[in-house]
């Protein structure tokens, strides 16, 4: 049995999670493309420059922009939580790469979960916080 340079390549995983998304996020040594759901990454993301940017913050940080193909699985929430999602699984999967790329992601912020999630809504509300109107007469 032969093994092929395309067995040998080393794949490198994170997840990343924000509002109620979650992204599995695969980097594996390559030209730079990005695939997210089987789908080229800037038509998923709709075009958005933002979103685009978020994505490959990571990359950008550490100057490995063409270096790694990255290949997502996301589901729930929206764009915004999705590309957050990636951005941190993104950043994950760099630090199995290399340990040292630690210390550079978290000076800027890539390594932080951002725990805000929408806040449920209570019984006597109309939403979480917002009351009914109040009348004194």
């Amino acid at each position: 049995m032969t093994i092929t340079s395309e067995q040998t390549k080393a794949v490198y995983a994170g997840t990343g999670r924000r509002k109620a998304s979650i992204a599995r996020v695969r980097l594996v040594p390559g030209s730079g493309k990005l695939i997210i759901n089987g789908l080229p990454g800037e038509s998923y993301l709709q075009f958005s420059p933002n979103y685009i940017r978020i994505t490959y913050g990571p990359l950008n940080t550490l100057g490995l922009n063409n270096e790694y193909d990255i290949f997502v699985n996301t589901q729930g929430g929206g764009l915004t939580g999705q590309a957050d999602a990636i951005r941190l699984g993104v950043a994950r999967a760099l630090c199995c790469v290399n340990p040292e790329n630690r210390t550079a992601l978290k000076a800027e912020g890539h390594l932080t979960r951002d725990a805000r999630v929408k806040e449920r809504r209570k019984y006597g509300l109309r939403k979480a916080r917002k009351a009914p109107q109040f009348s004194k007469r």
